[in-house]
């Protein structure tokens, strides 16, 4: 089962966008602020890091630099920031994928499983949401 932390400070988005990827098959632990997520970060790391650059206390982009610091694991941003200037620094800065609000819930858990194919080597038959691992 994958783990993903999901990382935004708007308390109704975390519970629904939470209660859709456990549907789907997922590990959900979430945090509303960068601090927060640092420190859940150190104790367990997850396959896939949902990250809102609008944060209190730390903001988005300080995080994923701090992240980014020791880590490469899969940064799939989801933000209101939509300028194309924005997009673009994000997917050249190191993010795995780029997505605006409002979105798509099924177009987030499609990217979601395309990210975690790719970087978990994953081979993935339509329907099984990445479960079996390549020999």
């Amino acid at each position: 089962m994958f783990h993903i932390l999901l990382i935004d400070d708007e308390e109704p988005l975390l519970a629904s966008l939470s209660f859709y990827l456990i549907k789907e098959g997922y590990k959900v632990t979430t945090a509303a602020d960068g601090i927060t997520a640092l420190k859940l970060i150190a104790k367990n790391m997850p396959d896939l890091i949902i990250l809102d650059l609008l944060l209190p206390e730390m903001d988005g982009i300080e995080l994923f630099w701090r992240i980014r610091a020791f880590s490469d694991v899969p940064i799939l941003m989801l933000t209101a920031k939509d300028h194309e200037a924005d997009k673009v620094w994000g997917l050249k800065s190191g993010a795995d994928d780029y997505v605006t609000k409002p979105f798509s819930t099924r177009e987030l858990i499609a990217r979601i499983e395309a990210i975690l194919r790719r970087t978990h080597k994953r081979n993935c038959e339509p329907g099984d949401r990445g479960a079996k691992l390549v020999p």
